[in-house]
């Protein structure tokens, strides 16, 4: 869990940057697909540190991270369809690509956070032994 919250922050960190990068930005579209402006490129930095700093703190952390992450990300997905090719809020660049990855980014954030048992899980249930069958 706490490594893929590193890859995880790692990734959102080069998405951020990248946003700022011309080339990779033609007419505002992320790799040509993805609305961005400064602040969805800020938000990217901001949950890249935070998942980074999580991944290197705990698996409770990196798991918290994950269960947090996933609710904001399936709000601002649904928030995403409401919205359509409109900034969501009048701020944040937001097109249908962008609002399909947040429902992708959101759903496996979620199994990370409350379903994934990718770590230390409660190992106390131990099944029944065969010893005792006639």
């Amino acid at each position: 869990m706490k490594t893929i919250a590193v890859i995880f922050g790692l990734i959102m960190l080069a998405v951020g940057a990248l946003g700022f990068v011309p080339q990779a930005t033609p007419e505002g579209y992320l790799l040509g697909i993805f609305h961005i402006n400064l602040e969805h490129n800020l938000v990217h930095l901001l949950t890249g540190a935070i998942s980074l700093i999580c991944g290197l703190t705990s698996f409770n952390a990196a798991r918290t991270f994950f269960q947090i992450f996933g609710i904001v990300y399936g709000i601002v997905a649904v928030l995403g369809f409401y919205y359509g090719n409109a900034p969501i809020f009048g701020i944040l660049a937001n097109n249908m690509a962008d609002t399909w990855l947040h429902v992708a980014i959101a759903a496996v954030s979620l199994w990370l956070g409350f379903g994934c048992c990718c770590g230390p899980c409660d190992t106390s249930y131990t099944p029944p032994s065969d010893e005792h069958k006639p």
